[in-house]
């Protein structure tokens, strides 16, 4: 089996960014559609200060990651015949990786902001912070365990 090439390594590294971000997108548009909208039901009214402080921070962490994972996709297909490949794709992880965080931060706030509206605020705290370890876990510790070189363990793309 023969090595591919540097332009070989910069189509598959692109290719499997975009289809990553194929995958991440529709459950970021969704929670978005639905942060946008709750304003408008009449329970939403009832929310304290706090609560409304969350719930807009939720939304603003959702469009950031609305943002951070469009914005590969849009620097495609403004430079795609520039021909400077290994920028797209560096710049495309670094963004992809910051809109995940932004992502797991708009549903803990979601889920923080849903929860105290139907529990005690305690079991809302709980279930936040859980979701933050499980989120931080799945998404950020568990990629790092283990990773045999440094530039890995920096959020390089894969190689194989």
């Amino acid at each position: 089996m023969s090595e591919e090439s540097k332009g070989e390594r910069l189509d598959r590294e692109l290719g499997e960014l975009l289809q990553e971000l194929r995958v991440i997108l529709p459950g970021v548009q969704v929670l978005l559609a639905f942060l946008l909208t709750a304003p408008f039901q009449q329970r939403f009214a009832s929310l304290t200060g706090s609560m409304r402080n969350a719930f807009f921070a939720a939304i603003v962490c959702a469009t950031l990651a609305t943002a951070c994972l469009i914005a590969p996709s849009a620097h495609h297909r403004m430079r795609w015949r520039a021909g400077d490949k290994e920028r797209l794709v560096r710049i495309g992880n670094k963004m992809t990786i910051v809109g995940t965080v932004f992502l797991a931060a708009a549903i803990v706030l979601a889920l923080y902001v849903v929860t105290d509206v139907l529990f005690p605020t305690n079991l809302a705290v709980l279930t936040a912070v859980g979701a933050l370890v499980v989120f931080g876990g799945l998404w950020y510790v568990v990629p790092m365990v283990g990773a045999r070189d440094p530039q890995e363990s920096r959020g390089a793309s894969s190689r194989r």
